[in-house]
């Protein structure tokens, strides 16, 4: 949750409700959203503060609130649903110690993943890279009919390339297919594409 300035001095110290009260303040949210926190489980607030750090309600398990983090320069509170103590706090203590040279910056690559195909017991491994790459056009195309949601959502197989490598059992063909994931994990589609 975005909030103006995420170093929130002595919070691990207030009440769970004085909690919620000063950050349904200072990330202005709503009533509908602060009783969301409310005792929604079997797991009582008191026995949830004991722990984990930073509680401010319960999820069946504690919901606690890291604070200290400045990433792309806005300030967050990162809310943390576990049972395990101290996570909590470790990743405060480490924000805060980011706080003082700018936080965090995120950064990210163009969601490709590369499937790799090895071919083995090739007699003319540099004429059979010839004819993949001759290929190439209509082999990216194939992988795509394979995956039309992918496709339709922005993804798909983006780029195709090959090349030999010497091993110890011969020369091998080596082809890598450049998948565009988009928000998909991507295994099932890269390794369809593949096979």
């Amino acid at each position: 949750m975005p909030i103006e300035n995420s170093r929130i001095e002595g919070f691990y110290k207030l009440s769970v409700s004085e909690r919620r009260e000063l950050l349904a303040r200072i990330a202005e949210l709503s009533d509908e959203q602060v009783n969301a926190w409310a005792n929604s489980g079997e797991l009582d607030e008191e026995s949830a503060d004991r722990m984990i750090e930073n509680v401010v309600g319960t999820y069946s398990l504690p919901i606690g609130v890291a604070t200290n983090f400045v990433i792309d320069g806005s300030h967050y509170a990162i809310p943390f649903v576990l049972e395990e103590p101290s996570v909590v706090a470790a990743a405060s203590n480490m924000a805060k110690r980011c706080l003082a040279n700018g936080g965090f910056i995120s950064d990210n690559d163009d969601p490709v993943m590369i499937g790799q195909i090895q071919v083995v017991g090739c007699g003319d491994p540099s004429g059979a890279m010839d004819s993949i790459m001759a290929a190439k056009e209509e082999l990216i195309s194939n992988c795509n009919e394979v995956d039309p949601i992918l496709v339709k959502f922005g993804g798909g197989c983006r780029d195709l390339s090959a090349r030999v490598i010497e091993t110890g059992s011969g020369p091998m063909v080596i082809v890598h297919i450049h998948v565009d994931c988009r928000d998909a994990m991507g295994a099932n589609a890269v390794n369809t594409m593949a096979e």
